[in-house]
């Protein structure tokens, strides 16, 4: 017997539903840019590069409510580790979230369609790792309002994806369950092991 499907729950990362505008470089080259724009606006020496701060982000990610935090958190310690003072970091910190717009995104072509149809039938939840601020002003920017249902981003209280609890928590939202929820989402590592320990079937 086919169990009918009542609610649907999807990522935001990775180009699933939003995208930087097309006038826009790749990701690390923004981020790249911003931080050299933060060092030059300070008048500083790179004190640490874009590669180290990828590296730390998924370790702050975790304990840190926001991006601004994030990154203020981060920047001090990749500069204290770098044998300068942990405030030069939080400087930079501050610097490049000046140099950065999250807000700047766009739906996908027909992305507005298909949730307007998926709207009509379905419940829908947004499940995403990312600093909480960064992914909420995306939601923003966009107005995914419009049709999602609940949103569950992870980090400081809520273990990352692949962590079943995201998906548990957004099932809890959506007052639904895991045998009548589809989840999509386009990474095995994360996004299908995680919605898979929660019981969830997924599509990508």
């Amino acid at each position: 017997m086919r169990v009918r499907t009542e609610s649907r729950t999807c990522g935001l990362n990775r180009d699933r539903l939003v995208r930087p505008r097309r006038n826009l470089a790749p990701l690390r080259s923004v981020v790249r840019r911003g931080v050299g724009t933060a060092f030059e606006n300070l008048g500083l020496a790179p004190l640490f590069s874009v590669e180290d701060y990828y590296a730390r982000y998924d370790e702050f990610a975790r304990r840190c409510d926001s991006i601004d935090d994030l990154r203020r958190e981060c920047f001090a310690a990749l500069a204290e580790e770098n044998g300068y003072d942990r405030g030069l970091g939080r400087d930079v910190a501050a610097a490049f979230a000046a140099e950065r717009d999250q807000s700047n995104v766009e739906l996908l072509p027909s992305v507005a369609d298909v949730l307007d149809d998926l709207a009509d039938n379905y419940r829908l939840g947004i499940v995403t790792n990312g600093a909480r601020d960064a992914q909420r002003q995306k939601i923003a920017a966009v107005g995914l309002e419009r049709w999602i249902d609940a949103v569950v981003v992870t980090g400081h209280e809520i273990p990352p994806i692949p962590d079943p609890e995201p998906f548990e928590r957004v099932l809890r939202a959506l007052e639904t369950t895991p045998e009548t929820t589809v989840h999509v989402g386009d990474s095995l590592e994360t996004d299908v092991a995680g919605a898979a320990a929660a019981g969830l079937e997924s599509g990508g």
